[in-house]
């Protein structure tokens, strides 16, 4: 591979590390968000139990640690492939 295409490999790697950063850190503020508006509430059976779940807070926390571990396994490959 010529050093052009490493660098590209590297830089979608960096790519996606920094997607998932930011995708877990968007998951943790919206949980943490919905969590909080249900506390204010009178019934907080909801707040207590957690039922019924919200699915977009998980998903982009897993989905952001999918995208980091993807981009670092990238960023390592590219670096690897680069130095040798």
């Amino acid at each position: 591979m010529s050093d052009v295409d490493l660098i590209i490999v590297c830089v979608l790697g960096l790519f996606f590390l920094l997607l998932g950063i930011v995708a877990f850190i968007w998951g943790r503020y919206e949980e943490k968000n919905y969590y909080q508006a249900i506390s204010t509430r009178s019934d907080v059976r909801e707040y207590i139990q957690h039922t019924p779940e919200r699915p977009e807070p998980g998903g982009l926390k897993i989905g952001g640690l999918i995208a980091v571990l993807l981009g670092l396994f990238t960023l390592i490959l590219g670096v690897a492939f680069w130095l040798s």
